[in-house]
């Protein structure tokens, strides 16, 4: 850096801007694994397994409760349950049919410690959760069930709405023209192909 002159550095033209934005105060990564999630089949029929869908992560609806931690002040006590919906494709073998089967993994349960600092009672944080569901095994048949392994990354923030002055080029430019879906493709294709060559090459041409 010493052979760089920093006042020949071109730095972008950048004016400031206000705005209101969700601040990530605090968050913490977890991982929860189902050694042996049992998801039933249908009562009639043979079934093959297709695929699995998982659903983002929720907060179960009346389990957060946050409370004070003596001598932390600034640290929270943060308790809940997540539901992790998914859903399985199966494939009827005698019939053909596909079935899509709703489904959930049992309830996980987390009580933890996060940083939430003081702020007057108007201001309101809230807990928010991302989450990633993988599964860790093949799916096999265990009689009417089909049995696997089943992993979930989640990631707990603490955030707040608050106003930020951030550095800023200008507004997002004008976008483009939206692109319509063609049901037939061909003609497309055809007014947008190269033209082809209309004569046989020349000698010259395969000279090297």
């Amino acid at each position: 850096m010493s052979d760089i002159d920093v006042e020949q550095i071109a730095f972008p033209d950048f004016k400031s801007e206000c705005i209101i934005a969700d601040k990530i105060y605090a968050h913490c990564q977890l991982r929860e694994c189902f050694e042996k999630a049992v998801i039933e089949l249908p009562k009639e029929g043979l079934f093959e397994f297709i695929e699995i869908r998982f659903m983002p992560g929720e907060l179960v609806l009346g389990t957060l409760f946050i409370s004070p931690i003596v001598n932390r002040p600034n640290f929270r006590r943060v308790s809940f349950r997540v539901l992790i919906p998914f859903v399985v494709k199966v494939r009827n073998t005698e019939t053909n049919e596909i079935i899509v089967l709703s489904n959930e993994l049992p309830e996980i349960h987390k009580d933890l410690v996060l940083f939430m600092p003081k702020a007057r009672d108007e201001f309101k944080f809230e807990i928010k959760l991302e989450t990633a569901s993988q599964l860790l095994t093949d799916v096999t048949k265990e009689g009417n069930s089909l049995v696997c392994a089943i992993g979930v990354f989640i990631v707990v923030k603490v955030v707040g709405r608050v106003q930020l002055l951030i550095p800023v080029f200008q507004f997002c430019p004008e976008p483009s023209e939206c692109e319509e879906f063609i049901e037939d493709e061909t003609s497309f294709l055809f007014d947008t192909a190269p033209f082809p060559e209309l004569f046989p090459s020349q000698l010259e041409d395969f000279r090297l």
